[in-house]
């Protein structure tokens, strides 16, 4: 599932620096726009899937935009993207027709689940099971027990590959390979850093702890993922 996904943000640090390279870690691609007069160009030969829109642009409110777009395309998804936090704002932004609203700084996990679950919604796809753990999203998203967590292009690389091997240890050199774009460039010490991280961000996420254990003298196993 390919997805097609517009970034409207008129901060362009912020817009081509930080937000559209950290989502493609997240394995999104997404097209960045500085205007709801880019929108309307954009949109007059396609229409995307999902629709990042900043509430503060400068030539319309972000309110008006996201009303105007729920009304021509209902099955459309838009995620609003703002510094105003109040609920006055939320329940406004809510109201116009925004399937969530987030507030800037956002976290790029936050919006990356975001993202994926939204996805999952607009194309009718089912939830995730209510236990045990499964890959999702083609394997960028991450659903366990108690919850769901987005997956970095080297988290899904790792848990792919450990997936892979059905409960069977698999081994450093195989593991720095499926995660390192070049292991000649790769300090092995990154692999039990991207695990500990890994580690750390399932058990916030999902509230128990991933089934992915060290093998000492090989590598990791991991078990338990469906």
């Amino acid at each position: 599932m390919t997805l097609r996904i517009v970034l409207v943000e008129d901060d362009d640090m912020l817009r081509e620096r930080v937000l559209r390279p950290r989502l493609a870690d997240y394995g999104f691609e997404v097209a960045g726009l500085a205007s709801a007069a880019e929108l309307e160009r954009l949109m007059a030969a396609t229409v995307p899937d999902i629709v990042v829109l900043d509430v503060g642009l400068p030539d319309a409110s972000g309110y008006d935009v996201a009303r105007g777009l729920r009304a021509r395309h209902p099955r459309m998804g838009i995620v609003m993207l703002t510094a105003r936090r109040e609920t006055p704002d939320r329940v406004r932004g809510l109201n116009e027709g925004a399937d969530a609203y987030l507030s800037k700084p956002v976290e790029i996990e936050l919006l990356a689940a975001t993202l994926h679950s939204l996805a999952r919604r607009l194309h009718g796809e089912q939830a995730p099971a209510a236990s045990g753990w499964r890959l999702l999203d083609n394997g960028w998203s991450l659903a366990g027990p108690g919850g769901e967590v987005a997956l970095t292009k080297s988290e899904r690389r790792l848990l792919q590959c450990l997936a892979r091997a059905e409960g069977e240890a698999v081994g450093r050199d195989r593991l720095i390979a499926a995660v390192a774009d070049n292991v000649h460039d790769f300090d092995p010490h990154r692999l039990d850093t991207l695990v500990y991280r890994l580690r750390r961000k399932v058990a916030d996420a999902c509230g128990q702890a991933l089934p992915l254990a060290a093998v000492h003298g090989e590598g990791y196993v991991l078990t338990s993922l469906g």
